[in-house]
């Protein structure tokens, strides 16, 4: 795992602005730190490494060629690179190895394949750049599912990019005016999703997509299209006609339990020490039982518990470890412990990130450091395999929307918002506003984007609101349940999970990986008939029966937790005093990125106990950090 940071333009003391961006990066790699400049065309690289494969200088980056035409640097993993390096050494396109990397192997198919091929025939997590000596060509190129950041935009008229914002904010001339459009995302999603960025000028590369910048295109600041090599919609849109079909239950588990096996197995490649987060909860459970099967040794397990009971899963997580054998490592936090993270979140995630569980996955990450250097992770599991429980309510919804005549529908949505205003404010008004959105939603994307928004009319907050098009904007022939899980797999997961784990990871120089979301498990979990995902009532059906395979019943069939921390008692108790400040009406209409009224009408009513506002107050708290943190400057109005 590493950063890498560059810069193509006039600017001059170009070395000495990729080194402070290295600087900035240095936890993502804190192994080694390389630059690179092609003086004639203007273009600086800089990279820093956290080694994890071939730990000799034979890994270094930036990385020339050995046809000297191409120069890379890569973040993230080629799981498969010693299968690419046999295809390549057979049709003797192989240069003389100088070491076993994958940044090596990768770099050898570009010279030989091209891009297009090269980013089909890898599997991993990667963002990677590629400079071209010989055409003057920059390419960036980003993972199938996002596991790794990349982000990009003009300063100044030079092109940049970097793994993470803070990588480009010391740049001279860097616009850091927040984006309107970023800031409405985040108030509805509790996070900004691709390709925006809380800042104006600087955009994420989506994933499974790569870009292709020329000397002329860098000169007019011109951001060509992205191009997709891989697309987890047209997955889903093939697997309708093709859906996979068993013989007996025991086959579909079986033919899981092979696709992830390989997946889990091909990720344990490791030349440091590797271990697995374990919550005791299916998923996580299901890649360290595989994980155990492939390895003589014990593996090496992470979990944390909470003096809370209601938070608390790491006696679930011991249960599961002793059986399956690991060498586990569990660490009880405070209360205290946890909330010491909060003051540093703006800086660790660089722009506003409202997903709170993003306080025990630091802690986590933080423990499982000290004793290894690589840790697998479950994520993934729930919406490949339909997991979450707000499926099931809002399939009820929908079901309801459904059955109503179609004539009835827009009345009906009237007399809700009627209803709305005659309840006032508080809980009963909110639920009267979401079925009127829902009774109105055009289809089923409109109507789940309702029912997972937070804020659901982001101009009542965001001064100046604009909202962008979406995943959610798009029709579908999916069903409710289909076409809910790919969005999630579309915007929640990439934009959201990924980024919390990955920002909270590196933040400690962890590396993270996620197997249950290679793209040949995606591409199983996509024809894979609905019956085998909810049966009985029941979310993740055949992950289940793969998981009894190596693990009792018992241990496994309980209510699911999640991965949370009691953020509305935090609010009402020991960050109280911090987050009023923070919100201040006053510093709130000063700054002029939100109206202060909802904000302050919904800090009263969750402060009485009458209502729990805190996820709706957390993106707010945590735009209202990022600017105390000195990440932007006083927006003005706009």
């Amino acid at each position: 795992m590493c950063g890498i940071v560059g810069l193509w333009g006039p600017l001059p003391d170009k070395e000495d602005i990729i080194r402070k961006g290295c600087h900035r990066l240095r936890h993502r790699g804190p192994d080694s730190e390389g630059y690179w400049e092609d003086q004639g065309a203007g273009l600086a690289l800089g990279h820093v490494r956290l080694a994890i494969l071939d730990l000799t200088a034979a890994g270094h980056q930036p990385m020339v060629s050995a046809c000297g035409r191409y120069v890379l640097i890569l973040n993230g993993e080629i799981y498969n690179h010693l299968d690419m390096r046999t295809l390549l050494e057979g049709q003797g396109h192989a240069p003389v190895w100088r070491g076993h990397s994958d940044t090596e192997t990768v770099l050898a198919g570009f010279a030989a394949w091209g891009v297009q091929k090269t980013l089909q025939a890898a599997t991993g997590m990667f963002a990677i750049a590629l400079w071209d000596r010989q055409e003057r060509t920059l390419t960036l190129m980003r993972d199938r599912m996002g596991e790794k950041p990349l982000y990009m935009g003009f300063v100044a008229g030079n092109f940049v990019f970097a793994s993470e914002l803070k990588g480009l904010t010391d740049i001279p001339g860097f616009d850091k005016r927040p984006d309107r459009k970023a800031l409405s995302l985040l108030v509805r999603h509790n996070y900004i999703p691709a390709p925006y960025s809380i800042y104006s000028a600087i955009r994420k590369l989506a994933p499974g997509c790569w870009v292709q910048l020329s000397e002329e295109q860098r000169q007019h600041a011109t951001l060509p299209v992205p191009q997709h090599y891989w697309s987890a919609q047209e997955v889903a849109d093939h697997a309708r006609t093709d859906p996979l079909s068993f013989g007996t239950d025991a086959e579909a588990v079986d033919a899981l339990e092979s696709v992830l096996g390989t997946a889990v197995k091909g990720q344990m490649i490791s030349d440091v020490d590797l271990g697995a987060f374990l919550s005791g909860g299916i998923d996580s459970s299901v890649v360290v039982a595989l994980m155990q099967k492939s390895n003589a040794q014990a593996v090496k397990t992470f979990s944390i518990g909470f003096d809370e009971p209601a938070f608390n899963e790491a006696e679930h997580a011991k249960a599961v470890a002793g059986h399956l054998g690991t060498e586990h490592t569990e660490l009880y936090v405070s209360s205290a412990d946890a909330l010491a993270v909060v003051p540093g979140l703006a800086g660790i995630y660089d722009e506003p990130f409202a997903d709170s569980s993003q306080i025990p996955t630091i802690l986590v990450t933080r423990m499982a450091r000290r004793h290894v250097t690589v840790a697998l992770s479950g994520d993934g599991g729930d919406e490949l395999f339909g997991g979450y429980s707000r499926y099931f309510r809002a399939r009820q919804w929908w079901d309801k929307r459904e059955s109503m005549p179609g004539l009835l529908r827009m009345p009906m949505a009237a007399a809700a918002g009627v209803g709305a205003k005659l309840c006032g404010v508080g809980r009963r008004q909110d639920q009267f506003q979401k079925l009127a959105q829902v009774l109105r939603a055009e289809h089923a994307g409109t109507f789940y984007q309702q029912f997972v928004s937070y804020w659901n009319d982001p101009s009542q907050v965001v001064i100046g609101a604009e909202l962008p098009s979406t995943p959610f904007d798009e029709s579908s022939g999916d069903a409710i349940f289909e076409r809910m899980m790919l969005l999630d797999a579309l915007t929640y997961l990439p934009d959201d999970i990924l980024v919390k784990v990955d920002r909270a990871a590196m933040a400690s120089s962890l590396e993270t990986r996620v197997p249950m979301i290679d793209h040949h498990v995606f591409e199983f979990a996509q024809r894979l008939p609905r019956n085998y995902k909810i049966r009985d009532g029941q979310g993740k059906w055949l992950l289940r029966q793969l998981l009894y395979r190596h693990v009792p019943r018992q241990m496994i069939d309980r209510p699911k937790k999640g991965f949370s921390v009691p953020l509305a008692v935090w609010l009402r108790g020991p960050l109280k005093d911090w987050a009023a400040a923070l919100l201040d009406p006053a510093a709130l209409r000063q700054q002029g990125l939100f109206h202060a009224e909802p904000i302050e009408r919904k800090w009263r009513e969750h402060q009485s106990g009458t209502h729990d506002w805190s996820t709706h107050l957390w993106s707010i708290i945590m735009t209202q950090a990022w600017l105390e943190h000195g990440q932007a400057p006083d927006p003005g109005q706009p």
